[in-house]
């Protein structure tokens, strides 16, 4: 941020210099047919991750639910509508180990981001098994909306050399604000409905803040502060000119020191 010098601003004009920039630092709300855009990257921690994706996918969503309950049905939740038994028995042959995230991209340094990086770890009861994630997006504790859907990937077991990493950059149609995010996992066998993991689970999927980056460009030009110095400026060129004056007369009122002169004498005159 730029100071300047100069004038002290107006009794009027200071208001309506903090209005602007309260309403300038209101978060952009999203429009009912704000359409959603991302771009996901992704992969095994093991081969590459995220930076080993060639063929990063842009995903195209509808506009985003920014209120209501969480009660709009994810994946998940139609296949336990349709089967009373998989409601009543939630699958144990797979779980999550862990789910941890870090955002990235901040041009505006308003501490909202517009990258997630997602990695998590699931295990399964099996040696093997070929699986998918549905990724979902809850706006300030709203419904679930979903954000991106991975490759099949495999999984062995317990073993921690199979965590995968989902890199998404938010392109449009996010708003600034907390979001949370649901994971959940699917066999990709048959499509079933096995595992997930939310902020109820971990911490680390909850109150993250975000936006798109359409909301995270940096505002042209630089703003400046002006602060009125009360004169001190001057004054302080004045005193200097005042100083270098006093050095000078001080200098041409002070006695002459006397010329040293080498004397040679002869022999004789020092014998004397």
């Amino acid at each position: 941020m730029n100071y300047a010098k100069g004038k002290k601003p107006s009794a009027f004009g200071l208001p309506v210099a903090m209005a602007l920039l309260v309403i300038a630092g209101q978060p952009a709300l999203a429009s009912d047919d704000e359409e959603r855009i991302s771009v996901t990257s992704e992969g095994l921690v093991s081969q590459g991750g995220a930076k080993a994706d060639m063929e990063p996918s842009t995903d195209e969503y509808g506009a985003l639910t920014l209120s209501g309950a969480r009660n709009k049905p994810t994946r998940s939740k139609d296949q336990q509508k349709t089967s009373v038994t998989n409601a009543a028995a939630p699958n144990t042959d797979f779980w999550f180990y862990t789910a941890d995230v870090e955002l990235f991209s901040d041009q505006d340094r308003d501490g909202y981001y517009a990258g997630i990086n997602l990695l998590f770890d699931a295990d399964t009861y099996y040696d093997v098994a070929d699986v998918y994630a549905v990724l979902y997006l809850s706006y300030e504790y709203g419904d679930w909306n979903e954000y991106a859907e991975t490759e099949t990937f495999t999984i062995f077991g317990t073993s921690a050399s199979d965590e995968y990493i989902v890199e998404t950059d938010l392109v449009a149609g996010y708003p600034t604000g907390n979001y949370d995010i649901l994971i959940e996992l699917y066999d990709a066998y048959d499509n079933a409905f096995v595992a997930s993991i939310g902020p109820d689970e971990t911490s680390e999927l909850a109150i993250l803040p975000l936006e798109d980056l359409d909301r995270d460009a940096p505002a042209p030009g630089t703003t400046q502060i002006v602060v009125n110095s009360g004169g001190g400026g001057s004054l302080s060129w004045f005193l200097l000119l005042g100083l270098t004056a006093c050095l000078v007369f001080r200098r041409r009122a002070a006695p002459p020191v006397p010329a040293l002169h080498h004397v040679r004498l002869d022999h004789q005159e020092a014998r004397r």
